[in-house]
């Protein structure tokens, strides 16, 4: 893998819908962790000490359980995804030529789509990269992505914006391609853009998926990497979702 790309693992949320005490990355699965069972992957492209790990609600605690093996950057107010990343400015910008995000919540991407993801990037010399996850419908096992961001594209097929679940139409919500969240971005573009988001949301909070919007209005170059594994891009939201996880993957 290039050294010109950098990581940040987004690790800072409680997780309110999986009603426990501890943050939602350390909810284990078969006895290991969410973040740790993501990390497996990961380090066979980074060096421990080059993953940036965001983290927020008892991040002592997410600390103490990787014993500090990685560079950990507080996200001291929970305001979304944009502004967490946008902690990591002073410590990254500037060092990679691109960035790759992640969700500690996100445990069972691969490391085949990993390599796919960056190698999209880089081979194409886009500015905003991203996966999707394309389903057939939101049926049985499907129903754990009712709640994800959709992709929005127009009639040739160019991704327009993602719209949150909470922001979606009645239309919207019927659209079966989804945001897993895992994007690589150019670091200087990354950093002046996220300035330019905003909380104008059901949640106000500052969503990094704006960035895609952005990056349509202005035209850069954007690439989509199109997975369609079903299980692969689950995120653990919910004690229904972790029961399910459960029982799909020892």
């Amino acid at each position: 893998m290039s050294e010109k790309i950098g990581i940040i693992i987004l690790a800072g949320g409680k997780g309110t819908r999986m009603n426990q005490e501890i943050p939602k990355v350390l909810t284990e699965i078969n006895g290991v962790t969410l973040i740790e069972k993501l990390l497996r992957n990961v380090e066979k492209f980074f060096d421990r000490k080059e993953i940036n790990i965001v983290v927020g609600f008892k991040g002592e605690d997410v600390i103490n359980k990787l014993q500090n093996r990685y560079n950990f950057i507080w996200q001291k107010e929970q305001l979304g995804t944009g502004h967490a990343v946008m902690q990591c400015r002073e410590s990254l910008e500037g060092k990679y030529k691109s960035i790759l995000i992640l969700y500690g919540d996100t445990p069972f991407i691969t490391e085949n789509t990993l390599r796919n993801i960056i190698e999209l990037h880089e081979e194409n010399n886009y500015v905003f990269s991203m996966i999707t996850l394309k389903l057939d419908n939101f049926e049985n096992t499907n129903s754990l992505y009712w709640k994800f961001g959709r992709i929005i594209r127009d009639e040739n097929g160019k991704v327009l914006m993602i719209v949150e679940f909470k922001d979606a139409t009645e239309y919207e919500k019927n659209v079966t391609e989804v945001n897993p969240a895992i994007y690589c971005v150019k670091d200087d573009w990354l950093w002046n853009n996220l300035e330019n988001i905003d909380n104008n949301n059901f949640q106000k909070e500052y969503y990094l998926t704006d960035l895609v919007f952005l990056a349509n209005k202005q035209g850069v170059s954007m690439g989509t990497l199109i997975v369609r594994d079903n299980l692969e891009l689950m995120g653990i939201n919910s004690q229904e979702d972790l029961e399910i996880a459960k029982k799909i993957h020892n």
